[in-house]
């Protein structure tokens, strides 16, 4: 179990130097706009490579199950949590789920607006 947690942890640790690579190189690429394109970037090809990953990877192409877990939820997770949040919500609707991915968007998406706002207003307090 250990060896999962340090596969995992290894495969973060190059999402993140990746994600911010990306992120920079974008950034370099688009100039210091007002539009956050780094982080654009990053959501999009985050969700196309999980997309990828889920389709080949044990699925199409036999590998181990810590193979995969620690390329999406290590590499992947850290690269961009958005491409999760697009692979469940497309998931439920998928399944048949309306209610549920337009309650995960909404959720997501105007709760989480909601709670960086009171986040950053109640460090501000401090």
């Amino acid at each position: 179990m250990f060896g999962m947690y340090l596969a995992i942890g290894l495969a973060g640790f190059s999402g993140a130097i990746s994600r911010f690579a990306v992120s920079q190189m974008v950034k370099n690429a688009m100039g210091s706009a007002a539009f956050p394109w780094g982080t654009l970037v990053v959501n999009i090809t985050g969700s196309l490579l999980l997309g990828l990953v889920v389709a080949t990877v044990g699925g199409r192409l036999p590998a181990d199950p810590g193979i995969r877990t620690a390329i999406v939820v290590g590499f992947i997770g850290s690269y961009t949590t958005f491409s999760t949040f697009s692979f469940e919500t497309l998931d439920l609707l998928a399944r048949g789920s309306w209610p549920a991915a337009i309650l995960n968007v909404v959720a997501s998406v105007g709760v989480g607006l909601l709670a960086v706002y009171i986040g950053l207003n109640a460090a501000r307090l401090t």
